[in-house]
């Protein structure tokens, strides 16, 4: 499924396909935890549901922080 956000560090747009179903999407929406309804994708891949930061995005934050 084709999930859209827009991220907070750029205001840019961001898409990307995650292996997730309407039915896991509507279970977070109304409350469920995103680990109990999508347990199966990764922690960038639920990091971008929630937020909208892409894993690129984090890695940049990361190495601003180091310098």
């Amino acid at each position: 499924m084709i999930i859209k956000r827009r991220s907070p560090f750029s205001g840019k747009e961001n898409e990307m396909d995650i292996n997730v179903t309407p039915l896991q999407m509507k279970m977070w929406q109304t409350g469920t935890l995103i680990q109990i309804a999508m347990p199966h994708i990764s922690a960038d891949d639920r990091d971008f549901i929630m937020t909208g930061i892409t894993p690129e995005e984090w890695d940049n934050m990361s190495n601003e922080d180091n310098v």
